[in-house]
């Protein structure tokens, strides 16, 4: 199975209509479209990329698609995430998507690094509500690519206090991509919450 479907079917699950998501790596709109079909008509998702190139490109499949209306379009860097996420929806996010490295068919020399991904996945995470799912999947064949990996492997490592974490990758190849999926436990606070709303 291809690992950007996979990880679309890890989050399938976890997404319903209304909900908020992110695509931190709009790239070619696939898992953009993928989100906004799942969060309905009154969902939400913000798109995120660093070349206006690709964000134009997504726009022309949104609107082809007749999806405009449930996502927003973000020029820049991920690693600024805050910045285009709405402060009403930064605790409620269900889904973030990350799929890093290069964009097919473009400029190889633009590559997603450590020093803007790490940080982006860190806030993402952040805004997760329980059972939220994150999902990062990392290219290691390019300039860069493993020590990008590394890194994000490194903060994963990190964080099973507060998340169930997976990750798979193809043992026979030195340079298969790596998949992580991340997901936020309730906590015993959340349950309690969960009671007292109306």
């Amino acid at each position: 199975m291809h690992f950007t479907v996979e990880a679309q079917n890890r989050v399938r699950d976890w997404i319903a209509p209304g909900d908020i998501a992110i695509d931190a790596t709009a790239g070619n709109g696939f898992d953009t479209l993928f989100l906004a079909n799942a969060v309905g008509p009154n969902g939400l998702v913000y798109a995120i990329d660093l070349q206006s190139a690709a964000i134009e490109r997504v726009h022309a499949k949104l609107d082809e698609a007749d999806l405009s209306a449930r996502v927003e379009l973000c020029v820049g860097d991920h690693a600024e995430l805050e910045r285009f996420v709405r402060g009403e929806h930064r605790t409620r996010v269900a889904c973030a998507m990350f799929n890093l490295g290069y964009l097919p068919f473009s400029d190889k020399s633009i590559v997603t690094r450590a020093e803007s991904s790490l940080p982006a996945i860190r806030t993402a995470a952040s805004m997760l509500r329980p059972c939220g799912i994150l999902t990062v999947l990392a290219y290691v064949g390019h300039e860069g690519g493993r020590e990008e990996a590394d890194a994000i492997a490194d903060w994963v490592a990190g964080q099973s206090d507060q998340f169930d974490i997976q990750h798979r990758s193809d043992s026979t190849n030195p340079n298969s991509p790596i998949l992580w999926w991340v997901q936020r436990r309730i906590s015993s606070l959340d349950a309690v919450q969960s009671l007292v709303r109306p």
